[in-house]
């Protein structure tokens, strides 16, 4: 019953595990980040982007709660690419325990944030509160307790509702959002408030979630019925960072005679048939990104009770924050019927559940495009090496359809 590692599974955060049974996880992720460095040579840009031959510049979101969140603007150069205007706005949003590096961790040929840019579309690239990439708070410091206090019904009606509203501010044009599993469930919630969606074109969603009571990793499975969620809370550690002496203690406690963690990657996301495991130590570089105990817990809930709904504090705390017992349920139907949807899901995807994904689809007024991969695995969906192919061609094409927004 608790869905401990829902979290560490969501996103690539959990791949990470298969270096720790190797003996190697500890080592690869020395050097520690600070979560919120300034300089120049720190930045998404300087790191990733600029040294692929790509025009980056830097920009910083102010959410409606004092959150400071970071924001890429890429363009290409290469040559055959060079355009005197941009073509229309894309939004990249990341999964859990990731952040906008996530788009750029393979190659150009291969990477969706470089692919987009290479067709012309004005990327953007958001990162989430509590990542590296991001800045802190107006007033609260990273070791505050308050600074912690959200879970993804905070990212999706705050964070991705503030950078919709900047990059629509920016280029008068209302834009394209493109989301990967967490990233899913804040558009899916984000997307039923007229306010945010009247500022979205379309959407393409990868291993969508908006349910996860069907996951079937037996990893998560089995943290389930650890209730490792509610020992983290009990213990008061709001801040979760698997890059901290904590957090790879616990990595380590886990795989130390409590749970079989060979195969931790299959375990946790699915089978990935694309996945390069040779760049493992490159994606360690930058992932994982830390996240909040509250979000994990949030994710657990929706395992639990089968619901996509905001967070649930229990009935005092519901009557004081929302004025009901339980917690407002996010409507799918509210999502207008005319916002087109392009949905890419996998057969092996042991987190996004084609059951689950089913159930969305039941649940939206509009019929999606659908692009079902019965060998891809959760992973895939981004660090596939042919992902460009099997997915990113069908999702461009899918924009383009849509208008003169980008041209190949």
């Amino acid at each position: 019953m608790a869905v401990s590692v829902v979290v560490v599974s969501l996103t690539f955060t959990l791949c990470i595990l298969c270096h720790l049974v190797a003996g190697e996880f500890a080592a690869s992720l020395t050097g520690n980040f600070e979560l919120h460095r300034r300089s120049p040579e720190d930045s998404l840009c300087a790191q990733l982007i600029r040294p692929a031959g790509y025009t980056c510049s830097e920009y910083t979101v102010q959410t409606s709660d004092g959150y400071l969140l970071a924001l890429q603007r890429v363009s290409s150069l290469r040559p055959g690419y060079l355009r005197e205007q941009r073509g229309h706005p894309v939004l990249l949003q990341h999964g859990l325990f990731m952040a906008g590096d996530g788009w750029f961790l393979n190659s150009p040929e291969q990477s969706l944030g470089f692919i987009l840019a290479d067709h012309g579309f004005d990327v953007w690239v958001g990162n989430v509160r509590g990542t590296r990439w991001s800045h802190g708070h107006t007033s609260l410091s990273e070791e505050d307790r308050e600074f912690w206090d959200w879970s993804w019904q905070e990212l999706a009606l705050h964070d991705l509702a503030g950078i919709i509203q900047y990059i629509n501010s920016m280029t008068n044009s209302k834009l394209f959002v493109v989301g990967h599993s967490q990233g899913t469930i804040m558009s899916f919630a984000a997307f039923t408030q007229p306010e945010i969606v009247e500022m979205v074109e379309a959407a393409a969603l990868l291993s969508p979630i908006s349910y996860l009571d069907h996951i079937s990793a037996p990893f998560v499975l089995r943290l389930v019925n650890m209730h490792l969620d509610q020992m983290i809370l009990a213990m008061g550690i709001h801040q979760l960072n698997f890059r901290s002496d904590w957090g790879i203690n616990l990595l380590d406690s886990l795989c130390d005679g409590h749970l079989d963690c060979n195969d931790m990657l299959t375990s946790i996301t699915g089978e990935n048939c694309c996945f390069n495991i040779s760049r493992m130590d490159f994606y360690l570089k930058y992932e994982p990104h830390p996240s909040s105990s509250k979000n994990l817990r949030h994710l657990f809930q929706m395992i639990r009770k089968g619901t996509f709904c905001k967070y649930d504090y229990g009935k005092i705390k519901n009557l004081i924050v929302y004025g009901w017992l339980k917690p407002p349920v996010f409507d799918l139907s509210h999502i207008p019927k005319s916002l087109p949807l392009w949905i890419a899901y996998g057969g092996n995807d042991a987190l996004a559940d084609v059951t689950d994904v089913q159930h969305t689809l039941k649940e939206l007024r509009s019929s999606p495009e659908l692009l079902y991969l019965e060998n891809y695995g959760h992973v895939d969906f981004i660090l596939s090496w042919k992902a460009k192919e099997d997915i990113y061609d069908h999702m461009i094409g899918f924009f383009k359809s849509l208008g003169n927004y980008g041209s190949s």
